[in-house]
């Protein structure tokens, strides 16, 4: 059964490295922000990285384990890995960038490179230098490359960062296609929520250097767990909170007392909710509501984004207004109140 593992430790000047990944999913996203630690531990899965401590394993493999002294090269790892921006030598032709994934040229690998070059849609193009395709065809041979060498794991380092929204769409569309007949695992790492809740069944968030929340990408964007983590899957609206009783909680940041049906714990520091998820009230005030005292609009393509005061007068409360929401706003004006739905509110530590 497919597995990777890695117990990673590592100190480079004040920063600290230190992340456990075990999972036996397909595909396994690492989120987290610039400097987080997310690429330097896909470069240590690789061996790229030399690591201080701990035991690295994929698909039954032993890849690093300190104790036991085994740190294998990465050309032994038998891991793909794919840089942001390719790392497609530039005087070489498209079939000479696939087939020096293989090492010394015969027929033989000629023939297997040309069968991925086919493959991946790109036979017609294997005498063509990188400089004289697309940014997604080369993507596609930076993904042969990978591929023809059979890899147990392959590893993607923030594949779509420089590209603007409309190719990143599209490519995104065409690396899932072009992994789909792919059996092993793949892990990329972005600072995308978006890319990755699209990518992968497994997510790992890491701030400085630690896993911080980790499960089911959807149970993970439902339960973050705790107030990075949910700031760094979209959520706009984060309070410091007080645990009142076992039901109740004081959204501090909001000045609103919310009653809850499940039991609060007692690790609670923050209440999250996300801008989507209001539901407008006209009229009488309900529970968990709170008052509408609009700063600004921003009339965005396809939604509105509305702002409004909270009692700190620092970070306004955000509700972001779709679809058939916006022409209800348009007959009836805006709501008296918002209210704060209890499937909706996010208890965070």
């Amino acid at each position: 059964m497919k597995r990777l593992y890695a117990d990673i430790h590592k100190r480079i000047g004040e920063f600290d490295l230190n992340v456990l990944i075990d999972s036996d999913a397909s595909r396994i996203g690492i989120l987290g922000e610039s400097g987080s630690g997310k690429s330097m531990t896909l470069k240590s899965i690789a061996g790229i990285e030399a690591v201080d401590s701990g035991h690295i394993e994929a698909d039954g493999r032993v890849l690093y384990d300190s104790d036991k002294k085994i740190d294998l090269k990465p050309q032994k790892r038998n891991v793909g890995y794919m840089f942001q921006n390719y790392a497609l030598f530039p005087t070489m032709s498209v079939l000479k960038n696939v087939m020096a994934g293989l090492g010394w040229a015969t027929e033989e690998k000629q023939s297997m490179a040309m069968d991925m070059l086919r493959r991946f849609r790109m036979d017609g193009f294997e005498d063509k230098l990188p400089g004289e395709l697309s940014g997604g065809q080369q993507q596609r041979v930076a993904l042969a490359r990978i591929m023809v060498t059979e890899p147990s794991l392959i590893l993607l380092d923030e594949p779509y960062s420089a590209l603007d929204s409309y190719l990143k769409d599209r490519m995104q569309v065409e690396m899932m296609e072009m992994l789909e007949e792919y059996s092993g695992q793949v892990v990329m790492v972005s600072h995308s929520r978006d890319e990755l809740y699209r990518f992968s069944e497994e997510l790992f968030i890491v701030d400085e250097g630690c896993i911080i929340s980790h499960g089911e990408t959807m149970s993970v964007f439902r339960d973050p767990k705790n107030a990075v983590a949910a700031r760094l899957t979209g959520c706009k609206n984060i309070s410091a909170a007080r645990r009142i009783d076992e039901h109740t909680v004081e959204a501090v940041d909001w000045s609103i007392k919310l009653m809850i049906e499940r039991p609060v714990p007692d690790s609670l520091n923050f209440i999250g909710y996300r801008a989507h998820s209001f539901e407008p009230v006209w009229g009488e005030k309900q529970e968990n509501c709170i008052k509408c005292d609009l700063i600004r609009v921003d009339d965005l393509p396809f939604e509105k984004n509305y702002y409004f005061r909270t009692p700190d007068d620092q970070a306004p409360l955000c509700w972001f207004v779709q679809g058939e929401e916006q022409k209800t706003l348009a007959e009836k004006g805006l709501p008296d109140y918002l209210k704060l739905t209890e499937n909706d509110i996010l208890l965070l530590e």
